[in-house]
């Protein structure tokens, strides 16, 4: 088979990946595309949790016999038994007897035993096509299995001078409804939703998914919006009201305090958790929060908080990324800053590498990286 034919497979099945962004965690969302003497005989990408793998869904989905077709995989078929039997031996049974994979599974418990497994059966086996399209279409479960910690995103929303609210803390709605959708299908893919108390008290956000706003077609809407993420808040003194729509009990959510409250507040909303958290004087610890998203399989964590918690987090080192809208307005000298960062030079600034542009609506998003 040519490498252009290749080619064109694989960016066919990281496009089959791409739809399971919003329904398969915790699991990575990959792709499969069977092809069988130039043509596509099977399509499949990975359900919810507990659901089919990419490569059964594919497998399922072929009217034929799968015997000596080539499977274009987004990632290493698993060779582990988890809630589903291992796709490596799904394969091996289907008879197919090529396999090319865009990259390793970065999974401990998989780690090439997958390919290898495939290699003994004697399916011929690749690695590597589009592996860089591949890593960023599941960063944060990379992240997650390669350093122990999900990605971690900030939303953030500005007027063109860089302000985020007014003095008074007024600040919906800075940016149009096509920015505001856009943030939905952020949070939809987002396995956690972490904010700060003042943006609670400020706004009572709800921070869920509204299948009417992402702005998707029917059945997609409805499986977006069907898995919520978390909802987390970072709230050391407990302030938040027992009649903030956050901790309306709808969906899980945890509440984050100062360990050292003796007596915290009981919170009787059914799906409403307490996590006590070391405080000290920049606040509660961050790192362990993030550690306890991490033993809850959280692979992309979405950050929507004020100033302090968004700038904690930016100095702790701790955000990979800042999605940042920027709305065509302006909010004057006394509105409120993108974020609290005490720099007093200009060799403290904090460089920022530029990944994406775009116009949305009439504002514009920009995706940056710290350096």
């Amino acid at each position: 088979m040519d490498s252009h034919f290749d080619t064109r497979m694989m960016a066919r099945a990281l496009q089959l990946a791409r739809r399971g962004k919003y329904s398969a965690v915790p699991n990575p969302h990959v792709g499969c595309v069977l092809v069988l003497d130039g043509h596509v005989i099977g399509e499949g990408f990975t359900q919810p949790a507990g659901g089919n793998h990419a490569e059964i869904q594919a497998l399922q989905a072929v009217a034929q016999d799968a015997a000596g077709a080539t499977a274009y995989v987004t990632l290493e078929p698993c060779s582990h038994h988890g809630k589903t039997g291992p796709c490596a031996d799904a394969l091996i049974n289907a008879g197919v007897s090529r396999v090319v994979a865009a990259m390793q599974d970065p999974n401990p418990v998989v780690a090439g035993q997958g390919l290898e497994k495939l290699r003994e059966a004697g399916i011929a086996v690749e690695c590597g096509l589009l592996e860089a399209e591949a890593r960023q279409v599941i960063a944060g479960f990379v992240a997650r299995m390669s350093r122990g910690r999900g990605r971690v995103r900030a939303k953030l929303a500005m007027s063109l001078d860089g302000r985020t609210a007014m003095a008074s803390g007024e600040s919906q709605w800075i940016t149009g409804p096509a920015a505001r959708q856009d943030v939905q299908r952020l949070r939809a893919m987002s396995c956690a939703i972490v904010t700060g108390v003042g943006t609670v008290l400020a706004d009572d956000c709800a921070l869920t998914v509204r299948a009417d706003e992402l702005g998707m077609a029917g059945q997609g809407a409805t499986l977006a919006a069907s898995r919520q993420p978390l909802r987390v808040v970072v709230d050391s003194s407990l302030r938040t009201p027992d009649t903030a729509k956050i901790l309306d009990g709808s969906t899980p959510t945890l509440l984050c305090h100062d360990e050292a409250i003796d007596a915290p507040r009981n919170i009787v909303a059914t799906g409403v958790d307490r996590l006590p958290l070391p405080c000290g004087e920049n606040g509660l610890d961050l790192v362990r929060l993030l550690d306890y998203l991490t033993a809850r399989q959280c692979n992309e964590i979405l950050v929507e908080s004020g100033p302090r918690l968004a700038g904690a987090l930016l100095q702790a080192g701790l955000l990979d990324e800042l999605i940042v809208y920027m709305a065509p307005a302006l909010l004057g000298d006394r509105a409120r800053p993108l974020l609290e960062l005490p720099l007093e030079h200009m060799v403290d600034k904090v460089q920022l590498q530029v990944e994406d542009v775009r116009k949305v609506g009439q504002d514009w998003r920009f995706t940056v990286i710290p350096c």
